[in-house]
């Protein structure tokens, strides 16, 4: 099984970027290998969306 253990967004040149680090967990919970990294430039309206509602927060309500 694989876990997503952070990710953070990044705005490229590209569009919204996400990347991220997961670590792998065997059936009986044993960990196989953590901190393996990955990321993608994120293509769905409905997450950019989402990532803009997050960013719109942050703007408003955290950075006062």
């Amino acid at each position: 099984m694989k876990k997503i253990t952070s990710f953070t967004h990044l705005y490229t040149g590209e569009g919204h970027r996400i990347a991220y680090t997961y670590s792998e967990i065997d059936e009986q919970g044993n960990l196989i290998s953590q901190n393996n990294r990955g990321n993608f430039v994120e293509t769905h309206q409905d997450v950019i969306e989402a990532i803009e509602t997050i960013l719109e927060d942050i703007q408003n309500n955290h950075l006062q």
